[in-house]
């Protein structure tokens, strides 16, 4: 009986997405073909056979090697005796072709608030819930450019327990967004805008006490909504007002009543677990380079998405060992992993690391080894002022100073 065999397998199409790089696409599949001593292929050839692998194996590969293996037991890092989930979105551009901008829509651009319109570029949404305290996405979302962020929030709450303490920026208090955390019994952490809360407003502005219980009830015209939703019309919420470093008053609405329990003076440590989420999006986006898409296609976007939530994952789930060791060395700061040596480790070994017969400890022993290379200093309570960099100066950074860890 005739067998085919395949130049491009299932698990190598996979793990050549997982090793995604700012190199050529032909001169990725060169290396990868030669280090598996397969014979050599077209980028085209790839790229068609990418294309019949679907982004929810990305999804899947999330769930089962990085969730379900750092939740099997309480050993995880916790805050209150809690998770601390954030949620948040980022604008995300995309590759400019019309499959894209039909599907994710567009984004107008302008050379300044007053002038006229330049065109527009394709973008996506991204919306994450991510653990904050132990750097893994949980859920993630890539949503057209125009969805509402609140509409994207409340999908990822299937994705919690009633042990989370969800935190988000100013952009998601709601009292639907709150009607709905509290339906679903999950705690919550949400930072206020000036525009939001009446009592928000207030205490912003430093009238009344730090810490505040108040009854809501939804406007007029939200109301219909609120009953078709089968959301409660009354909510019992406390405020909590903090000073940060600047001078400047912080309030938080939150679920956690009790003063006792949960003093208003943690709070500020606890919102700033939030930053978290913020350098998520930076490192996807930087040092992982998400938004060089290795495809023109919507599958191929998705890939990429999805494949980077994983990666960043496992090398949370990887360098924990390595961060131990190193967190148990007597040194005048603490060191911490550095993430572009793991990274790009960890794109080197993937094949290795996914593929290869070796037993898993002996893999992890020399992985956890080079990660142990050339550690970060964490200087702490350092605020050094923002510089706004000029055009000329951040052109000579990317051109000549930039160091890619792939």
């Amino acid at each position: 009986m005739f067998t085919r065999l395949r130049s491009l397998p299932f698990a190598v199409v996979l793990t050549m997405v997982l090793r995604k790089s700012v190199k050529s696409l032909q001169c990725i599949v060169n290396e990868t073909m030669h280090g598996l001593c397969l014979e050599e292929v077209t980028a085209s050839a790839y790229s068609q056979a990418r294309y019949k692998l679907k982004h929810t194996a990305f999804i899947e590969l999330n769930q089962k090697a990085i969730i379900d293996v750092l939740y099997q037991d309480e050993d995880f890092k916790k805050f209150w005796g809690k998770r601390i989930l954030a949620i948040d979105g980022s604008k995300i551009r995309l590759p400019n072709t019309q499959e894209i901008c039909d599907t994710f829509g567009t984004i107008a651009y302008s050379q300044g608030l007053d002038s006229d319109v330049q065109g527009e570029h394709p973008y996506a949404l991204g919306s994450v819930l991510f653990d904050v305290l132990n750097r893994v996405a949980i859920d993630a979302t890539l949503a057209p450019a125009n969805a509402y962020e609140v509409d994207l929030a409340i999908a990822h709450l299937a994705h919690t327990q009633r042990d989370d303490l969800l935190l988000m920026d100013r952009n998601y208090p709601s009292y639907r967004m709150l009607a709905m955390l509290r339906k679903t019994e999950r705690d919550f952490a949400i930072r206020c805008s000036a525009s939001s809360f009446s009592v928000a407003r207030r205490m912003l502005k430093g009238d009344g006490t730090d810490s505040q219980i108040v009854t809501l009830t939804p406007c007029a015209e939200q109301m219909p909504m609120i009953r078709a939703l089968g959301l409660p019309e009354t909510l019992t919420v406390r405020f909590v007002r903090v000073l940060l470093s600047t001078g400047e008053f912080e309030v938080m609405v939150t679920s956690l009543l009790d003063e006792a329990g949960y003093p208003s003076d943690d709070f500020l440590t606890l919102y700033g677990l939030r930053w978290g989420i913020e350098t998520f999006y930076g490192l996807i986006k930087t040092r992982l380079t998400l938004e060089n898409f290795t495809g023109l296609g919507v599958e191929a976007v998705k890939q990429d998405f999805y494949a980077t939530l994983y990666l960043s994952g496992l090398e949370s789930v990887l360098t924990d060992q390595a961060q131990a060791l190193l967190d148990a060395k007597n040194t005048q700061y603490p060191q911490k992993v550095n993430r572009a040596v793991s990274f790009n480790a960890i794109k080197t070994q993937a094949f290795t690391l996914l593929m290869s017969d070796l037993a898993a400890d002996v893999i992890f022993q020399q992985l956890t080894a080079m990660f142990l290379k050339n550690p970060c200093l964490e200087r702490k309570d350092r605020n050094p002022p923002r510089k706004k960099s000029s055009a000329t100066v951040l052109l000579n950074y990317h051109r000549r100073l930039k160091k890619q860890c792939f």
